[in-house]
């Protein structure tokens, strides 16, 4: 596959014909969770020779650093490379449970595919993305439901250690302030090291030792976990 962006797909999309023109968004993304955090978002319209990631392959060193840390600095690289037109941390931080953030969005000629990626938190290596769905050339309001997913690059120990650069295990942070710790970890592998739906946290009930510092109450999810809705003008 000859793509210059590498690392997975998840779509979930309306099957709508192809814009060649530049466009005027708006774009919504709601945190459809009761307690996961979004980590800065990055949204980039581009050209469909582009991919942000594939499922079932290998997540690239740049979706790494997103999945495992909420570091946008590499997909932002890859997207400037392909002359994107990019949104970045438009909630200027995190996006918590329930919450919705907008962003504006004014594409060129040829970007005609839309792609968005953030950091599930806590989690060791979970993410959101939305990955080359086509922006639609009638002016309308159109609801992307979006599933979590595994970059497959990290274990799932769910222990809250303050790791998250690519390669350390552990989670960054637990922003609820309800996550425990002394976890003795979920596992210290994977079977699975490409992208993939997560399985999602499993947590425990013990917040001064057990497996996993994650509280099972609390930090578990079912898909989808985005809501993304884009207004085209």
């Amino acid at each position: 596959m000859n793509r210059t962006l590498i690392a997975s797909s998840l779509a979930t999309a309306l099957v709508v014909s192809t814009n060649a023109q530049s466009a005027e968004l708006s774009i919504s993304v709601t945190n459809l969770t009761q307690g996961i955090y979004f980590t800065p978002l990055i949204i980039g319209a581009h050209t469909d020779s582009a991919s942000l990631f594939e499922v079932g392959e290998a997540a690239s060193s740049e979706l790494q650093m997103v999945a495992e840390g909420g570091d946008i600095s590499g997909i932002a690289t890859v997207l400037s490379s392909v002359n994107a037109n990019t949104v970045e941390n438009p909630a200027v931080g995190l996006l918590a449970p329930g919450a919705n953030v907008q962003a504006e969005l004014t594409t060129t000629e040829g970007n005609n595919v839309l792609s968005l990626l953030s950091m599930l938190l806590p989690t060791n290596d979970g993410f959101i993305g939305l990955d080359n769905w086509t922006i639609p050339n009638t002016p309308g309001t159109y609801t992307v439901y979006l599933n979590a997913y595994d970059a497959g690059t990290e274990a799932n120990d769910e222990i809250i250690n303050g790791g998250g650069a690519p390669g350390i295990a552990g989670i960054p942070a637990d922003p609820t302030s309800m996550g425990g710790t002394g976890a003795s970890g979920i596992t210290n592998s994977e079977t699975n090291d490409t992208i993939h739906i997560h399985r999602g946290n499993l947590g425990d009930d013990d917040n001064a030792a057990g497996k996993s510092d994650l509280n099972n109450t609390v930090h578990r999810w079912l898909n989808p976990v985005a809501r993304v809705t884009v207004t085209v003008q």
